[in-house]
C-alpha cells in the first residue's frame, strides 16, 4: 500500500488557529510541516490521521534568537537554518555537527526542529543533541503554554509529552559560560539513519568539567541520556582514563537491537567509541573558548 488513507486538510494562518483546530478535531488530527517523517508513514498506513493541519505559513515559529540567558529556537526552524546559524555555531556547534549528517539537502531544506523532536524516532539525531545541551521544549495549548525538559519529553518510541489540542512551539537552551559540544555519528551510507550516534555537551571551569550532558541515538527504544556518565564527568579533570570510563558506560547503558545495520555487540562498541570521541571534541572546543 503506497497511498495514504483519506484525510481532511487545512492550512493554519496563526499559532492560535492551529491550536484551536487541534483542540476541536481531537486525537485524530496531526500537524504537518516538512512531512518527511509523517507522509511516508501515511503512505504505508502506519499512520492514518483523519485531519492534517499545515503550519508552513506560520513564519513566526521560524527563528533562532539569542537572549541574555538562553537561545530560543522556533519549532518551524528548518534543518538548513540550524546548520548555518552563527548563533548556534558560537554557542552549540553540536547542531552543525548533527545537521551535516542528517539525511540530504531536500530533507534539510524542508524538515523542522519541531517535527524531528515530535517524531520521537530513536534514531533521530536532534533529540540527542537537545538532550545533551539541556534543552526545554515549549508546548502551546489553548490556555497558554507549558515547558517540558527534554529528559521528560519522549515517553516512548514515537510517543511524546504533547497531548491532544497541543503543539510544540519553541525549544529553549540555557546559556552558560565555558561550554563546548559535539556530535558523532556512524551510518551505512551518507544520509542514512544512524547505526549509532552520540551527542555530548560540557561546561568547563578552568581545567575541570563543571557539568555535562551525554545522549545516544539509535541504540535503544528512545534517545538515551547517559546519567551515569554525566555524574562521572561532573567535577572531573579530562584524562584518557576518564574517556575510557565514559566509553564503557555508553556501551553498557545502551540497549540496541540486532537488525540490518549490525549486531548488538557491534552497536554497543560503536556507542562507546562515539561517546568518547564526541566528549574529546566537546572538551577541546570548550577549552578553546577560554583562550
Amino acid at each position: 500500500m503506497q497511498t495514504p488513507a483519506p484525510f481532511e486538510y487545512e492550512r493554519a494562518t496563526s499559532v492560535e488557529g492551529a491550536i484551536a483546530s487541534l483542540a476541536r478535531l481531537g486525537a485524530e488530527a496531526r500537524i504537518i510541516a516538512g512531512g518527511h517523517s509523517l507522509l511516508p508513514m501515511m503512505k504505508l498506513r502506519l499512520a492514518m490521521p483523519e485531519h492534517l493541519i499545515d503550519i508552513n505559513d506560520l513564519t513566526e515559529l521560524a527563528y533562532i534568537r539569542e537572549l541574555s540567558e538562553e537561545v530560543r529556537i522556533g519549532a518551524l526552524t528548518r534543518h538548513v537554518d540550524l546548520q548555518r546559524s552563527a548563533v548556534l555555531a558560537r554557542h552549540f556547534p553540536v547542531f552543525a555537527d548533527a545537521e551535516r549528517v542528517i539525511a540530504d539537502p531536500v530533507v534539510r531544506n524542508r524538515g523542522t526542529l519541531g517535527g524531528s523532536l515530535c517524531q520521537a524516532d530513536a534514531a533521530e539525531d536532534l533529540s540527542a543533541v537537545c538532550a545533551a545541551v539541556g534543552a526545554q521544549v515549549v508546548i502551546g495549548h489553548s490556555a497558554g503554554e507549558r515547558v517540558v525538559p527534554m529528559s521528560e519529553f519522549h515517553l516512548g518510541p514515537y510517543m511524546t509529552e504533547v497531548g491532544d489540542g497541543e503543539m510544540v512551539t519553541e525549544v529553549r537552551i540555557p546559556l552558560r559560560r565555558g561550554g563546548g559540544s559535539a556530535h558523532e555519528k556512524v551510518e551505512r551510507r551518507a544520509g542514512d539513519w544512524a547505526i549509532a550516534a552520540a551527542s555530548v555537551a560540557v561546561w568547563m571551569d578552568g581545567g575541570t568539567i563543571a557539568d555535562a550532558g551525554v545522549a545516544l541515538s539509535a541504540v535503544g527504544p528512545t534517545t538515551i541520556e547517559l546519567t551515569r556518565a554525566q555524574d562521572l564527568l561532573r567535577g572531573s579533570t579530562p584524562a584518557d582514563e576518564l574517556f575510557a570510563q565514559v566509553s564503557q558506560i555508553a556501551s553498557e547503558d545502551c540497549s540496541p537491537s540486532a537488525d540490518g545495520r549490525g549486531p548488538v555487540d557491534y552497536k554497543r562498541h560503536l556507542a562507546g567509541v562515539l561517546a568518547a570521541r564526541a566528549l574529546r571534541t566537546a572538551i577541546a572546543r570548550a577549552l578553546a573558548q577560554e583562550v
